[in-house]
């Protein structure tokens, strides 16, 4: 069941015939772009393939059963060194937040901590919101050298190539532009934290609501569809 805050933040901006109200205009932006949608060739090309691409391997070396192995084995190096070489693959995040992810699980202890963690948070019980807090806590008590580790991009970015059906990948200022322009306020708040990250999934349902039509697969469609909303790379 949704939380009282993922029900206010897919009712923020609401308009009376229950869009947003830049809903209809960012739909027109997005389709010009890609004519054919979620399955357009181009979208494939510049949007999906690639993060599919790594949720794939993400489920061949990180499965839930293997994950679980692995942790169960102590092998907590091999866990931080597989998730590290997915992501690597991706842009999704900067290079100071890789650098700072590396440093982090180099030693044992980070290793570790990195690992305990993500396992619980991607396959832990609970509600959704205290797990991502905890996630967050574990990030943000890595081994850190220059850089901080507790970003919004790190804190969200292995669920989202985990399990894309559930998890969203907010990148800060480009998320916030896309719902400025979709017209809906999700409640960012600059540390992570489960209650806005609830939000966020709350914003993110809306969307899909409202591009149901359109057939969108599961969360890569949605980010995707709002990193062409606030991206400079799709200005017109």
């Amino acid at each position: 069941m949704a939380t009282r805050a993922a029900r206010s933040a897919g009712t923020a901006g609401r308009t009376q015939r229950g869009k947003a109200p830049g809903a209809v205009r960012c739909r027109r932006k997005f389709l010009r772009f890609f004519p054919g949608g979620f399955r357009d060739e181009t979208y494939l090309d510049w949007e999906r393939d690639y993060k599919w691409a790594a949720h794939e391997q993400w489920a061949s070396v990180l499965g839930e059963t293997e994950f679980g192995a692995l942790v169960e084995q102590e092998r907590f190096a091999e866990v931080a060194l597989r998730a590290v070489r997915v992501e690597s693959r991706t842009n999704l995040l900067f290079s100071f937040e890789k650098m700072a992810l590396r440093d982090a699980v180099r030693s044992p202890k980070g290793a570790e901590q990195f690992a305990r963690g993500l396992l619980e948070f991607l396959h832990g019980e609970g509600e959704p919101s205290a797990r991502f807090d905890a996630w967050c806590a574990v990030i943000a008590a890595l081994p850190r050298r220059q850089t901080r580790v507790l970003t919004w991009p790190l804190a969200t970015v292995f669920g989202f190539i985990a399990q894309p059906s559930r998890h969203f990948f907010l990148k800060p200022m480009v998320t916030r532009a896309a719902a400025r322009e979709y017209g809906v306020d999700f409640g960012y708040t600059s540390r992570p934290g489960g209650e806005a990250y609830d939000r966020l999934l709350g914003f993110a349902r809306v969307v899909r609501r409202d591009l149901s039509d359109l057939r969108p697969r599961d969360m890569i469609d949605i980010q995707s569809f709002l990193w062409v909303q606030g991206s400079d790379e799709y200005e017109e």
